[in-house]
């Protein structure tokens, strides 16, 4: 019997709009760096790996001022890796700066509160676990999902990012029930089917495009879906 279903955040629940390689790249238009959104997207996840280990190391927020501009620099750069022009450490700093003081704005998908409410009026336990920092209450609020989620998870808290099952095996702990006793939802299949299968919950791949081909797993393309897997 499932007793709760895990959410990842992004893609899942909620996007970017605009979405954070279009944000990035029309910032770095600004300073004289030439690159492409799609160069971007292809580099974010080698470069949000990164800043999350950083901060598992030494919280970066928490660092003397000189540390934190590194680690801000080495993120930029890693984020700006396949720009057509040489892009210096302290252009990176700055393009992240001005990236980061407009902010990135995110929506919900039409079919996330929907989705959440459905599983509330069943009495479902239901949580979050993501590979996003601390700010992840703020995040919930804005999107309006505060009441929904009993359980947040985020790869900061445990120390390590999905695909480790030790992420997903917190939440199981914070829940109180057997890894067979919940569902994961999310849209990525190397971080999300085979970190929660690696646990022993039961995945299901949210494609909402249908792009991607066959997959061995649950595979849904709308979130109303999730409730024939209780």
């Amino acid at each position: 019997m499932i007793k709760a279903v895990f959410f990842d955040f992004f893609n899942t629940l909620v996007y970017f709009d605009p979405p954070r390689e279009k944000h990035y790249a029309d910032t770095a238009a600004e300073f004289g760096v030439r690159i492409t959104p799609e160069a971007i997207a292809a580099a974010l996840p080698e470069a949000d790996a990164w800043w999350r280990a950083e901060n598992f190391r030494s919280t970066i927020k928490d660092r003397e001022q000189s540390s934190k501009f590194d680690a801000y620099r080495g993120y930029g750069l890693r984020i700006l890796r396949d720009a057509d022009n040489t892009v210096s450490p302290d252009q990176a700093l700055q393009i992240l700066a001005g990236a980061f003081s407009v902010g990135f704005k995110f929506k919900n998908y039409d079919d996330s509160l929907p989705a959440l409410g459905a599983l509330k009026g069943k009495k479902m336990q239901m949580g979050v676990i993501s590979n996003i920092g601390e700010q992840i209450d703020s995040y919930l609020d804005k999107a309006g999902f505060t009441g929904y989620f009993a359980h947040k998870i985020t790869s900061f808290e445990a120390g390590c990012d999905k695909p480790q099952p030790q992420i997903f095996q917190l939440a199981l702990k914070r829940a109180g029930i057997a890894a067979a006793e919940a569902l994961f939802v999310g849209d990525q299949y190397d971080l999300d089917v085979i970190g929660a299968r690696s646990a022993g919950i039961k995945p299901i791949l949210i494609n909402r495009d249908g792009a991607g081909g066959d997959y061995d797993c649950a595979v849904i393309n709308h979130l109303s879906q999730v409730i024939d897997y209780l």
